[in-house]
């Protein structure tokens, strides 16, 4: 089994339960699912750079990406409904949770200046998005290979529905939260 599902089971679950007075096993938080979604915009002149997108996803996740295609046309864009502008995967069980320990102990960490990421990124259902702004922060991906680099976006699905439940549930998994700034403290250079 992947080593962050042991501990949620082991220690994770139990602390959580204990914390937020959860009598019943099953309303304890835990995660659903993870769905990494790569939006290529410049897939509408060249095709060759949705594949490149396509490839990258699928040695980062570990399975083959759906190709997404435009729901409308829009002119200002270029583009029209049913052009192929960007590819996502969906990840559960063991994967899900061998890409989270991926994520938090090896890509993060290799990001310049990085101070955490941002706590408030919760959508107010328990659900926690984070944009990374290039594919080669996961080691799976050579750099010299890349003629462009694609950011992605990473949506982590939890069962809980308040936010509170959900950030301390992530901060369990060892998500590196940023720390907020005191009030009237500038900038840090």
């Amino acid at each position: 089994m992947a080593r962050l599902h042991d501990q949620y089971n082991e220690s994770i679950a139990p602390a959580l339960a204990t914390k937020f007075n959860l009598k019943n096993k099953m309303a304890t938080p835990k995660l659903e699912k993870i769905v990494i979604n790569m939006g290529v915009g410049k897939a509408t002149q060249d095709k060759a750079v949705l594949e490149v997108a396509a490839e990258s996803l699928a040695r980062i996740s570990g399975q083959k990406p759906l190709i997404t295609k435009a729901k409308t046309s829009v002119s200002g864009f270029r583009l029209r409904e049913g052009n192929e502008i960007g590819c996502k995967v969906t990840l559960r069980g063991k994967r899900m949770y061998e890409f989270l320990d991926r994520l938090i102990s090896i890509a993060l960490p290799r990001i310049r200046d990085f101070r955490g990421v941002n706590p408030n990124s919760f959508d107010g259902h328990g659900n926690y998005t984070l944009g990374l702004a290039e594919q080669v922060v996961f080691p799976e991906i050579d750099a010299d290979k890349l003629h462009h680099t694609q950011g992605m976006d990473i949506t982590i699905v939890t069962s809980s529905s308040s936010d509170d439940q959900a950030r301390e549930l992530l901060r369990s998994f060892g998500v590196p939260f940023r720390q907020p700034q005191a009030k009237g403290a500038g900038p840090q250079k």
